[in-house]
């Protein structure tokens, strides 16, 4: 988990980042977050019966501007 105390680089990130996550490094609300996945802006990856939401580190990347969309 990212935290304030505790921040990784952008390299260090893992492969599938928490709603948490992805908030902090954009800095925006976990709220934005969910609201960009259903308008497809970052497609979110269901990963369990609850259906808790992951995101691709490429596609993070790739909305900062720092990479190109891998598909």
């Amino acid at each position: 988990m990212i935290n304030d105390t505790n921040k990784l680089s952008l390299e260090d990130l893992p492969d599938l980042l928490t709603v948490k996550e992805v908030a902090q490094v954009l800095r925006v609300s976990p709220l934005t977050i969910k609201r960009w996945g259903k308008r497809g802006k970052l497609p979110a990856i269901r990963i369990n019966s609850r259906g808790d939401r992951r995101y691709k580190k490429e596609a993070v990347l790739w909305l900062l501007g720092i990479t190109q969309k891998t598909s």
